[in-house]
């Protein structure tokens, strides 16, 4: 039986890799994508006519760089957390209580997705202004990085069962920088 959710975690922890081997390149590329259109508006507005949509696509940019670069965070175990308390513990009560944050964390990011969908349908009848686009492509990252975190959270969970309590912290397994 151990074997088998071992063999399950990791099985899940090679999706987490998939996972973050499509978003950090879409990450990457927002980025880059906002740094052009922010350098088109400024040159834009220095030298000719200010090109109209640019703050919007880069207003656009910023928030799914932002979902998505938290998402990116979250897999990694990079948000701030304090946890001299917790290393303190035994190792028991550590991993209760890293399993209690884990699904503490779970909460708030299936809060996130049922939010974020209703915002999405509250803002469904919205245009912007320039591209003419429905504002629920632009709001459809909260719902969607709300689930991509709950996944990470349920991989982090199992990990923390199935390692028992002098298994790592959670994310450990799956928070090392992919390789380059």
């Amino acid at each position: 039986m151990r074997a088998l959710s071992r063999s399950l975690l990791g099985l899940l922890q090679r999706c987490e890799r998939a996972l973050d081997a499509v978003i950090q390149p879409v990450v990457f590329a927002g980025m880059a994508a906002l740094i052009g259109v922010i350098t088109l508006q400024v040159v834009s507005r220095v030298l000719f006519t200010a090109v109209g949509w640019t703050e919007e696509v880069a207003r656009f940019l910023l928030v799914w760089i932002t979902f998505l670069g938290a998402t990116l965070a979250f897999q990694r175990g990079r948000h701030i957390a304090v946890t001299f308390v917790v290393d303190a513990l035994p190792l028991r009560l550590q991993q209760l209580a890293r399993i209690a944050a884990v699904l503490v964390a779970l909460g708030f990011t299936v809060a996130l997705i049922v939010i974020g969908h209703r915002y999405m349908q509250v803002q469904s009848f919205q245009k912007s202004a320039s591209l003419r686009i429905s504002m629920t492509w632009i709001y459809a990252v909260i719902p969607l990085s709300g689930a991509l975190m709950s996944w990470y959270a349920l991989v982090d969970l199992l990990e923390l069962i199935v390692k028992g309590p002098a298994g790592s912290d959670p994310g450990s397994g799956t928070a090392e920088e992919p390789p380059a």
